[in-house]
């Protein structure tokens, strides 16, 4: 999970373009390990097998991240929760997001192996400082 505190004066004062910009950050750290994803139109959050025209994979869609933005006075808060090495089986019991359509998946799922955590946690940190043009400094990481 991750809770970026930002001020979005500072950058820009739109709540849809953070979302996407977060959403990015996932796409590219995924990607880092060799994950396709992307957006669903109309939905939030990062998926496999979209099916966009850029990328007409074929298969269930699955959520790798899912993302709950609030923010007050442009000050973010909450913000994404990435699936690196999750156990899946607990989604057997709810009805994620209240989609029932599509499915959930992890890195270790799709990768067939775990997946360190620090190193991710990492990289969503490069490639958020890249996607705002901002360097972190003094960003306090915990893994429970």
């Amino acid at each position: 999970m991750g809770y970026p505190i930002l001020d979005l004066d500072n950058f820009f004062t739109d709540i849809h373009r953070y979302m996407r910009l977060l959403e990015e950050a996932i796409i590219r750290t995924i990607g880092d390990y060799g994950i396709v994803a992307g957006r669903i139109e109309g939905l939030t959050g990062v998926w496999l097998d979209h099916m966009t025209q850029e990328s007409p994979t074929v298969g269930l869609p699955r959520k790798i991240c899912a993302l709950g933005v609030k923010a007050s006075r442009w000050v973010t808060m909450h913000g994404f929760a990435l699936n690196v090495n999750t156990d899946l089986s607990y989604f057997g019991h709810i009805v994620p997001c209240g989609i029932t359509d599509k499915a959930v998946t992890s890195m270790a799922a799709e990768l067939g192996h775990p997946v360190d955590l620090t190193t991710v946690a990492n990289r969503v940190q490069s490639h958020l400082a890249t996607l705002f043009e901002m360097e972190l400094i003094n960003v306090q990481k915990r893994h429970f």
